[in-house]
C-alpha cells in the first residue's frame, strides 16, 4: 500500500502536455493565518481571487475563478493535481491555469488517419489559481495558496469571450429541443434563429454556436451510420428497379463502408442533353442532419428556368472526393469475398422474414434472403454496379462547355484534372455572400461604396480597365495588405467578366438566376430525416420544379408578345424564340437604335450617338451570316449585342441569321416533318420539338374560346390513346416523356 507521504507528493496532469510547459513557483504563495482569511461562499461581480481565500470545496473554487476568468476574458481550465482521492490523505492540491497556458502538443502523426492542420491556441501563459486543502481547523476547505493574474496575450472583450469553448454549452432542455426541430427538417440556421427568438436574445447570443448544434446533430446518428448506408443503397437499388433511368453511383472506402454516392434522375439526364452547355457545381451546402458536403448540379432552360441535373454526397471535401464527383473512378468487382467483407464491416445483408439477419455465406444470402420485398435469387453479378463515372457518366460521357463553382481549391484541382476542356469559372454571387464577413468591420460606413466600386470594375469589359482601376480601388481603400483582396486578384480570371466574356454562362452570373438556384436547393437542402429518404426528399423537389416549371412556361407563352421596335427582325425572332430569350434580345434591339455604325477597312465601328471616341468592333460577313463584336454579348449569354444589330439593320438584314438563334433559346428546333424521319439517334431533338409543338398549340388555343375547346377535346383524346401504349424498355429512351414518372 502506498505510504501518506508518497500520497501527498503524487502529481497527475489532465493535460500531459502541460508537464514540460508551464512552470508554477511555489514561492510566488504565501500561507496566509486563519484569522486573516474568510470562506467565499458567495461572491460578487468585482471579486477577485486572493491568497486566503477560502472554499467548501475545489469544485467550488473552480466555478469561482471560472467566472472571474470569464469577466476577465479569458477562460481556464484543471491543469494538475497533489495526492488522490483514497490514497493516504487524498487530493491535497488544484491547479487552475488560464486556456492558454502551456504550448501546443505533439502530435503523433499516422498516415493511416487524416490530419486536422488546427493552429493551437496555447502561447505558453502562466497565469494561475493554486488551492490546497486544509484540515487543521476542523472540517475540510480549500484555501487559495497562490495566484498568478499576469497574462501574456491580449484579453478578449466580453462579446468575444463568450465564443470560447469553456462558456460554449447545451443545456439537456436545448437539446431536446434541437432534436426535435431536427426531426421537422429545418436547417441548423433556422434552428438558431428560433431559439433565439424564444429565449428573447438577439443573434448570435446564444451560449452556442452553429458549429456546436452541427456536432450535436452529429454524435445524434453516429451510433447507427453503416445502418443509414444500407437503408440508402437499397433505396437507390428499389429506385433503379422501378425505374430503369434512374442512375446511381457510390464508392466505399478502406474499411468498405459507404464513402461517396452520387445520383441523377431520367428527366434530368434528358434535361441536360439540351441544357448542358452551361453547369453551376454548387458545393457550399451541407446535408445538416448527416453533416456531408452537398454538391448539386444545375443549368438554366430554354425559358430561363433552373434545371435539376444530379446531385452527389461526400464523405470529405477533397480533390480525390471531387474528382470522383466529376468523372469517377473505379469499379466493384463480382469477387464473393469482397460482398461478404463488405457485409461483415455493416453488420447486416438484408431481411428475412421481415428481421435483419447476417448471412455468412454467399451461397446462403442467394437462397434465403430478400432486400425490400425483391427477391434475390437473380444472379449476384447484377446487383454489383460498376463505378466507371459518376456525373460524366450520367450524361453520356459529354462535359459542359463551362461550369461555375465555389470558390475551392481541391474542386479546382478536380476540375483542371477531370474536365480539361470545360472552362472553369467561380460563381460571383457565392463570392459576394462572403463579402459582410470579410470586408464590413475592415471598412466600416465605406463598405458600401467599396462594394458598387467593385460592381463596377466586375462588369468591365476590357482587362486592361479592371487591372488599372482595382489597383486604384486598392489605393484608394487602403487595402494594400487585406488578404482576401490578394486573394481576389489572384483568381481574377476565375470571376471577372473581362476574362469570362468569351465563354458561354447561359446569363447564370447573374444575381436574379442565383436566387432562383438557391430557392430550388433550399427546397430539399435542409432535410432531417433519414439518409435513404433524401433522395425521394429530393425526387420530389424535382418533380415541383418540373410542375412548376410548365406553369410558368405556359404562362410566358400565353402573353402577348408587345413588338416595341416595328422592325422585321423583332418580329421574326420572337416568333423564333421563347419570351424569355426573346425579351433579352428585344432589350438589345431597342438599344441599337441608339448606335451609330461607320464602316472600316476590317469592319464596323459602332459607338452610342452621343459618344465621339471609342465604340466596339463589330465584323460582318453578309455572304457567309457571320458577325461578330468586340463585346462578346453573343459568345457570353447567346443573345446578339446590340452593336451587331445595328450593323445588321445598316446592312438591310430583316432577319438575324439562322446561327445566332441558338437552338437552347428556341421554341422549335427543328421541322415538324423531320419527326417522321427521326430515328433513336436524334432523341434530344425529337423532346425539344414535342415541347415546341405544345408551346404553340397553347399560344395558338388560347386565342379564342372556339380553339380551345377544340384543342382540350383533341388532346384528351390523344392522351388516352397514347397511355394505351406499352412502355417497352426497348424503346424507352425513343418515347421516355420528358418528366420523370412516379
Amino acid at each position: 500500500m502506498m505510504s501518506e507521504d508518497a500520497g501527498r507528493m503524487l502529481v497527475m496532469y489532465d493535460d500531459p502536455s502541460d508537464q514540460r510547459s508551464l512552470s508554477l513557483d511555489e514561492t510566488s504563495s504565501t500561507e496566509e493565518s486563519p484569522d486573516e482569511t474568510r470562506l467565499s461562499l458567495e461572491t460578487t461581480a468585482d471579486s477577485v481571487p486572493y491568497i486566503g481565500q477560502r472554499f467548501a470545496t475545489h469544485d467550488a473554487a473552480y466555478e469561482f475563478y471560472s467566472e472571474y476568468a470569464k469577466r476577465c476574458g479569458f477562460s481556464i481550465r484543471r491543469h494538475r493535481t497533489e495526492g488522490k482521492d483514497g490514497v493516504g490523505k487524498g487530493l491535497t492540491r488544484r491547479y487552475f491555469v488560464c486556456h492558454r497556458a502551456g504550448n501546443t502538443p505533439v502530435k503523433t502523426l499516422n498516415d493511416s488517419k487524416p490530419q486536422r492542420n488546427r493552429k493551437s491556441s496555447r502561447c505558453g501563459c502562466q497565469a494561475y489559481l493554486r488551492i490546497s486543502k486544509v484540515t487543521d481547523l476542523g472540517p475540510a476547505e480549500w484555501r487559495v495558496t497562490g495566484f498568478v493574474n499576469h497574462h501574456n496575450h491580449e484579453l478578449l472583450e466580453p462579446n468575444q469571450v463568450r465564443f470560447l469553448p469553456a462558456y460554449r454549452t447545451i443545456s439537456d432542455a436545448d437539446k431536446n429541443r434541437i432534436l426535435m426541430f431536427a426531426k421537422t427538417g429545418i436547417s441548423v440556421q433556422q434552428m438558431m434563429r428560433l431559439m433565439e427568438l424564444e429565449k428573447c436574445v438577439e443573434p448570435g447570443y446564444l451560449p452556442f454556436t452553429e458549429k456546436d448544434v452541427r456536432n450535436l446533430l452529429q454524435s445524434f446518428r453516429k451510433s447507427d451510420q453503416e445502418d443509414e448506408s444500407i437503408d440508402l443503397l437499397r433505396m437507390c437499388r428499389n429506385n433503379k428497379d422501378k425505374d430503369p433511368n434512374f442512375k446511381f453511383e457510390y464508392t466505399l472506402d478502406s474499411n468498405n463502408r459507404l464513402d461517396n454516392i452520387a445520383w441523377s434522375y431520367a428527366s434530368s439526364v434528358q434535361s441536360y442533353e439540351i441544357y448542358g452547355d452551361a453547369v453551376v457545381f454548387d458545393t457550399t451546402h451541407r446535408l445538416t442532419a448527416f453533416d456531408m458536403p452537398l454538391g448539386i448540379w444545375v443549368g438554366v432552360n430554354n425559358y430561363g428556368m433552373p434545371c435539376f441535373f444530379g446531385c452527389v454526397l461526400l464523405r470529405e471535401e477533397n480533390s480525390r472526393s471531387f474528382s470522383w464527383a466529376l468523372k469517377g473512378a473505379g469499379r466493384f468487382t463480382q469477387d464473393e469475398d469482397l460482398f461478404n467483407n463488405l457485409c461483415s464491416c455493416t453488420g447486416f445483408l438484408g431481411w428475412e422474414h421481415g428481421k435483419r439477419i447476417r448471412v455468412p455465406r454467399l451461397g446462403a444470402w442467394k437462397k434465403n434472403l430478400c432486400i425490400n420485398g425483391l427477391g434475390l435469387a437473380k444472379s449476384v453479378s447484377s446487383y454489383f454496379f460498376s463505378l466507371q463515372k459518376a456525373f460524366l457518366g450520367f450524361m453520356n460521357g459529354k462535359a459542359p462547355q463551362t461550369i461555375l463553382t465555389d470558390q475551392n481549391m481541391c474542386l479546382k484541382e478536380a476540375m483542371a484534372i477531370e474536365m480539361p476542356s470545360t472552362k472553369h469559372a467561380l460563381c460571383i454571387w457565392m463570392i459576394v455572400a462572403k463579402f459582410p464577413s470579410w470586408f464590413n468591420a475592415v471598412l466600416g460606413e465605406r463598405y458600401n461604396e467599396w462594394k458598387a466600386e467593385f460592381y463596377r470594375l466586375y462588369n468591365l469589359e476590357s482587362i486592361e480597365d479592371f487591372e488599372l482601376g482595382w489597383r486604384d480601388m486598392v489605393n484608394f481603400f487602403g487595402l494594400h495588405t487585406n488578404r482576401h483582396i490578394a486573394n481576389l486578384f489572384a483568381l481574377r480570371t476565375l470571376w471577372a467578366l473581362p476574362y469570362l466574356r468569351s465563354h458561354f454562362f447561359a446569363g447564370m452570373t447573374t444575381t436574379g438566376h442565383s436566387k432562383a438556384i438557391n430557392s430550388f436547393i433550399q427546397r430539399f437542402l435542409s432535410a432531417q430525416t433519414r439518409l435513404a429518404q433524401f433522395v425521394e426528399q429530393v425526387a420530389v423537389a424535382v418533380d415541383f420544379k418540373d410542375q412548376a416549371a410548365e406553369q410558368q412556361t405556359m404562362q410566358q407563352n400565353l402573353q402577348n408578345i408587345c413588338l416595341k421596335t416595328g422592325a422585321p427582325m423583332e418580329s421574326h425572332a420572337a416568333s423564333v424564340l421563347t419570351p424569355f430569350a426573346f425579351s433579352k434580345l428585344q432589350e438589345q434591339l431597342v438599344l441599337a437604335a441608339h448606335y451609330a455604325s461607320f464602316q472600316m477597312d476590317d469592319g464596323f465601328l459602332v459607338r452610342h450617338h452621343t459618344k465621339l471616341e471609342g465604340g466596339r468592333k463589330v465584323y460582318w460577313v453578309p455572304r457567309e451570316g457571320i458577325i461578330s463584336c468586340s463585346c462578346h454579348q453573343f459568345e457570353f449569354s447567346g443573345i446578339l449585342c446590340r452593336h451587331a444589330l445595328r450593323v445588321l439593320s445598316t446592312g438591310n438584314c430583316f432577319q438575324i441569321p439562322d446561327r445566332y438563334l441558338p437552338l437552347r433559346w428556341r421554341r422549335i428546333s427543328t421541322s415538324p416533318a423531320k419527326l417522321l424521319q427521326s430515328t433513336s439517334s436524334d432523341h434530344t431533338e425529337r423532346i425539344q420539338l414535342l415541347q415546341s409543338m405544345v408551346s404553340t398549340l397553347v399560344t395558338e388555343s388560347a386565342k379564342s374560346k372556339e380553339r380551345l375547346d377544340i384543342a382540350t377535346e383533341q388532346v384528351s383524346i390523344l392522351l388516352s390513346r397514347i397511355r394505351e401504349q406499352p412502355v417497352a424498355s426497348q424503346g424507352a429512351r425513343d418515347i421516355s416523356p420528358i418528366h420523370r414518372n412516379l
